[in-house]
């Protein structure tokens, strides 16, 4: 059953006063519970994808849905308030805030919602744990590994328990061995959590470990 749909996605940018179209009526279904990876040349248009169907940008044409919610039709403050409550996004760098400790970065999109505190750090915690660094709460993060606070980010985008994980080149800034290790947990939270997961990623093996692979080419979604 369909969870997430995207129908006649255009997206344009202006570059150096040309007209650059990098969605062109585009369309994507996937079903809840999937895992569906989008690979692609760089510069092809993924991110932009991911930004679109997660409520992060608008389409110029096009229709997104996310459940029974018409994201495409909300207004702006009902766009942030869903996406907040329902999608998790992981990127290629973390953007974890390097004053703050681990525990902190994780409850950083409770603390938003204005969560009770308790209940956030409980979250918190337990995302932590599931991914490995439950002994490693109060280390900021310099005192972190580049793939252990690729991890941080993930308990981050989880810990409002979210419908849909959005995760751009998650494993693009990490070495093989922490590549490898990310590819697992990626899928172990997809399934623990009952997400609906899309992964952009040049990784063959990320790619490998999803249920169906896409290719985005020349602005369309074409079977991999």
């Amino acid at each position: 059953m369909a969870f997430l749909e995207a129908r006649g996605i255009r997206k344009s940018y202006t570059v150096g006063g040309s007209l650059l179209t990098v969605l062109r009526d585009l369309d994507l279904v996937v079903d809840a519970g999937e895992m569906v990876a989008i690979m692609g040349a760089s510069g092809v248009g993924k991110s932009t994808l991911l930004h679109v169907l997660g409520g992060l940008d608008r389409a110029d044409e096009g229709t997104v849905i996310i459940g029974d919610a018409e994201l495409t039709a909300l207004p702006d403050r009902e766009v942030v308030a869903l996406r907040n409550k329902q999608v998790g996004f992981v990127f290629q760098f973390h953007h974890l805030l390097p004053e703050f400790s681990a525990l902190e970065n994780a409850e950083m999109p409770t603390r938003i919602a204005r969560m009770p505190l308790r209940e956030a750090r409980e979250r918190a915690k337990e995302l932590l744990g599931r991914v490995g660094l439950g002994e490693r709460l109060a280390h900021r993060p310099g005192m972190l590994s580049g793939g252990e606070q690729q991890r941080v980010a993930v308990a981050r985008a989880l810990v409002m328990r979210p419908s849909v994980l959005l995760a751009d080149e998650p494993t693009g800034d990490l070495d093989e061995q922490a590549a490898e290790s990310l590819h697992g947990l990626l899928r172990e939270m997809h399934q623990s959590y009952h997400l609906t997961s899309i992964i952009a990623t040049h990784n063959p093996r990320l790619a490998a470990a999803c249920d169906r692979v896409l290719r985005l080419h020349a602005g369309h979604l074409v079977p991999a």
